[in-house]
């Protein structure tokens, strides 16, 4: 190992070592599982927006989305990127203060909690849907945290991907089970800060290396469709594609995965005063717009990068999610002051995975310690029992998620798109007509997850493998998001309407809301 390696590895090991203390430090102020999984809803408003943006990024960021813009050039990653801006502007702008005071009303700490409750679901039906439905689709999705971290040290350091991937998971694993909520979020808010570090640091040093931006587009606009907002270009091909309008409306759909995502919605539900959220709101889409803009530009910067031989040439948009750990091995050589300049750029990769990872643990583990076993199955904890319950589960779920990162070839960018689809076709429809419309029930609320759940599955594993290439072969958030609402109100106009106790309840929060 070069001793700027080494020096990279001392800056990433203080890194770590700060999420650790972080969690020790949070440990004491976890008295009891509500605290654990909503930290007493006690988050200022900077610490809730950064840290329910940096959860909602990923290693998707500073991987996936430089990866795409590198490989496939504007179309994909811009729509995309526009998709997701509009996404949590509206998200924040007519959800986040909603759900707050709802939430606080009905005393519901976690999303399936808060579903049962505002249905009256006595039986627990939808929390036990609900449940299964986070574990499902949170397990690929921290897999691909881990996934993320174990290309970044195989990647720069050489070492078995596998025994990179598993420290990775093991320090986010160590710190969450800790700390809880509170552990996670003012991590997070630490790691959107390294992370926008990071963006910059590597913009800018790209921007030297090529002497200008001006160098830089005028290699990609030889390119014929690469800058191109309705074409497509593979660069691994060299082929020309069409780009048109049901691409887009495909991509821009990613927007919709905002309304359903427990890690992000959490962050709305633990905020200390509702009145905050605007300063939240403006702080939250402000980074979110300037970060994914500043990848984009990265990965264009890729192509001028790697057609002159500063990096490799990669074979497809799998393995260009290395291109920043290969920028940062680049500023590394130039010395030991470059080496932690590169220590602090791959530290922010680990940021932006740990910090979605240990979101998604909180709110899997939830989903089996408190919605399944406590509430579903009737089974009685004490606090302490609870608070263990929840920490367990958050070790089995990282080990399941580790087994299945076990591929080092497997996408980050691909495994995000499918969780996200997930989770936004199952809770992003409920969420919305459980906030804004008073005669939803609770059949039509189960009838809208599970259309929205099995759409996603559908559509993904067979409909867009069979007609690959065609009309059908688009983002399944799409159909899942339209036919999950079409569910929702066909079955509650079917079913007998909600009770006054239910419909009090919405009346009093859109009062509260009004005033």
């Amino acid at each position: 190992m070069t001793s700027q390696n080494i020096v990279i590895l001392c800056t990433i090991g203080v890194y770590l070592l700060g999420m650790i203390l972080i969690g020790v430090a949070f440990t004491k102020k976890n008295k009891n599982s509500d605290d654990f999984y909503l930290g007493g809803r006690k988050l200022g408003p900077l610490v809730t927006a950064m840290s329910a943006e940096a959860s909602d990024m990923s290693g998707w960021l500073l991987m996936g989305l430089p990866a795409v813009a590198l490989m496939t050039g504007i179309p994909e990653a811009f729509w995309t990127a526009l998709g997701l801006a509009i996404g949590t502007y509206i998200n924040w702008l007519i959800v986040a203060k909603r759900l707050r005071v709802y939430s606080h009303k009905i005393n519901a700490v976690t999303l399936p909690d808060f579903f049962s409750k505002r249905f009256g679901d006595n039986k627990h039906i939808i929390t036990a849907i609900s449940a299964v439905f986070i574990v499902l689709f949170f397990i690929p999705y921290t897999a691909s945290g881990f996934a993320a971290c174990g290309k970044l040290f195989s990647s720069l350091f050489g070492m078995d991907y596998l025994t990179a991937m598993i420290i990775s998971a093991a320090v986010i694993v160590l710190y969450c089970t800790l700390g809880g909520f509170l552990a996670a979020s003012t991590t997070d808010f630490i790691q959107s800060i390294v992370m926008t570090i990071a963006l910059f640091v590597v913009l800018g040093f790209s921007e030297a290396v090529m002497h200008g931006f001006d160098n830089i587009f005028a290699n990609v606009s030889q390119l014929d469709g690469y800058m191109d907002l309705f074409k497509g270009f593979d660069v691994a091909s060299g082929t020309t594609s069409s780009y048109g309008a049901l691409s887009v409306a495909s991509t821009l759909a990613w927007g919709l995965g905002y309304f359903g995502m427990p890690h992000i919605l959490l962050r709305f539900m633990a905020i200390e005063d509702e009145n905050k959220l605007k300063t939240s709101r403006r702080v939250a889409s402000v980074w979110v717009v300037i970060s994914m803009g500043v990848a984009v530009v990265i990965g264009i910067t890729g192509y001028s990068l790697m057609k002159s031989g500063i990096l490799p040439t990669y074979a497809d948009a799998s393995a260009a999610e290395t291109i920043i750990v290969d920028i940062a091995r680049v500023i590394s050589e130039y010395g030991y002051i470059p080496a932690v300049v590169a220590g602090i750029i791959l530290a922010g990769i680990l940021a932006s995975t740990m910090s979605t990872a240990d979101s998604q643990l909180l709110a899997a583990a939830s989903s089996i310690s408190q919605n399944l076993i406590e509430e579903t199955f009737r089974i009685k904890l004490s606090q302490k029992a609870s608070l263990w319950i929840a920490r367990i589960s958050v070790i089995v779920i990282s080990i399941i998620a580790v087994f299945m990162a076990r591929d080092p070839n497997s996408s980050v960018f691909q495994i995000v798109s499918f969780a996200w689809a997930g989770f936004g076709a199952v809770f992003g429809p409920v969420m919305l007509f459980a906030l804004f419309w008073k005669r939803t029930t609770k059949w039509g609320a189960l009838a809208g997850m599970l259309a929205g759940g099995i759409t996603v599955l559908v559509w993904k594993l067979v409909i867009r493998n069979i007609f690959v290439g065609t009309i059908l072969d688009f983002y399944e958030l799409l159909p899942a998001f339209i036919l999950a609402c079409v569910a929702i109100v066909v079955v509650s106009l079917l079913t007998k309407a909600p009770e006054k106790e239910i419909t009090k309840t919405f009346d009093a929060v859109n009062k509260k809301i009004k005033a």
